[in-house]
């Protein structure tokens, strides 16, 4: 089971994730993502993947869908803080091609601006 902490700073979204993210989290993922976006002016999702030991395609999945919702509207989605092995897949999956890697939350948000 994954852990979910939420929190809401001005227009970014924090989702700072615990566990494994795997196809048995998926749902409850998109499912929190999606009403906070829905609820919330979010212009920034912040993933704090730093106490995420495992990530598999279908939460990845999960983060592309956030990131394209948001893009449609001006936003941005950030990754901060990814262990190694969590990093390499998101590396081979391409994300960071169209999503910024940073050390710590503060650095994602004033990349943000």
């Amino acid at each position: 089971m994954v852990e979910l902490d939420l929190e809401i700073r001005q227009d970014t979204l924090f989702v700072r994730p615990e566990g494994e993210l795997d196809l048995g989290v998926a749902d409850l993922l998109r499912n929190a993502l999606e009403e906070s976006l829905n609820k919330n002016p979010v212009r920034h999702l912040v993933l704090n993947l730093s106490r995420v030991s495992y990530i598999d395609s279908s939460c990845l999945g999960v983060i592309l869908g956030r990131y394209k919702r948001l893009a449609r509207e001006g936003g941005r989605v950030s990754l901060v803080g990814l262990q190694p092995h969590v990093r390499r897949i998101c590396e081979l999956s391409g994300l960071f091609r169209i999503m910024g890697e940073y050390t710590t939350e503060e650095e994602a948000v004033a990349r943000a601006g």
